[in-house]
């Protein structure tokens, strides 16, 4: 299939903190998107995820230059090239943050958490580490890919907490794995086929801290383009708070006009040679 790949991102500071330590990036070309939610004193958690971003996109830009697939670190074998080659520059920017802790004592500490989708023509690959989400709206229904590293994640799972407990928890922003806290990190990742509709949405902790699935659902399934769509979810978590940075991207996957074109002459043409 091949596919057009259109995206709408939009990053704000929410209505508690002082400043922003979300940041994200999106290339369509290599069909990479990526959020990262930092975490640190002063504004180490703001350096750690631009970091780390940076650090992702230099890795994924060089193998790509480099006409490379193939990852050079650790590979699963269950999963394709760039999937295990995404899971390398996440490895790599884990490095990148770690090593700058340590050399200087301001940003002794932080980390970041981060979520990131790369697309090809047939599938989707996933990374993540944290809690920052990557959701799957497809046919009306909206799938969660991801699995968050916190606490009460973990309470939940264990069937200590309730989900409503989770939500209320005075501990639910602390996270149980993170980049650059360590000098190895445990990355979750996933292959996911896509299909002509499918809308994509990565966000940090601040979105899903105020507004609940369902209605991230309804937005989405509401007229506007992604513009509009990205603007009301982070409207909505303000209004029900604000209490952590926001960050929201969405990314809609369509069928192209060349693609759609050749899926109508196909048969013609196929009939016309026989």
């Amino acid at each position: 299939m091949a596919i057009t790949r259109l995206h709408f991102a939009q990053t704000d500071i929410g209505r508690k903190r002082s400043h922003n330590e979300d940041c994200y990036a999106a290339d369509p070309a290599l069909g990479l998107y990526v959020v990262c939610d930092g975490m640190g004193g002063g504004n180490a958690g703001e350096v750690a995820s631009h970091m780390a971003i940076d650090a992702i996109l230099a890795h994924v830009k060089a193998e790509a230059q480099r006409g490379s697939v193939a990852g050079r670190g650790t590979v699963n074998r269950n999963l394709s090239p760039l999937t295990n080659q995404l899971a390398d520059a996440i490895r790599s920017a884990n490095e990148t943050v770690y090593r700058a802790s340590w050399e200087q004592a301001k940003y002794a500490g932080m980390g970041t958490t981060v979520v990131a989708a790369r697309l090809t023509e047939r599938h989707v690959s996933v990374a993540h580490v944290g809690d920052s989400r990557l959701y799957l709206i497809r046919n009306g229904a909206i799938q969660t890919l991801t699995s968050d590293h916190s606490w009460v994640a973990e309470q939940v799972e264990k069937g200590y907490m309730t989900e409503e407990e989770a939500e209320r928890s005075p501990r639910r922003n602390i996270v149980t794995r993170a980049l650059g806290v360590e000098s190895s990190v445990d990355i979750d990742l996933a292959e996911i086929p896509i299909a002509n509709g499918d809308l994509l949405l990565l966000c940090s902790d601040g979105l899903t801290r105020g507004v609940r699935c369902r209605d991230i659902l309804n937005t989405l399934e509401a007229p506007g383009d992604l513009c509009v769509k990205v603007q009301r979810l982070v409207s909505q978590a303000n209004d029900a708070g604000g209490d952590d940075n926001i960050t929201v991207l969405l990314v809609s996957v369509q069928e192209s006009a060349a693609g759609r074109l050749w899926h109508r002459l196909a048969p013609h043409w196929l009939l016309n040679a026989s």
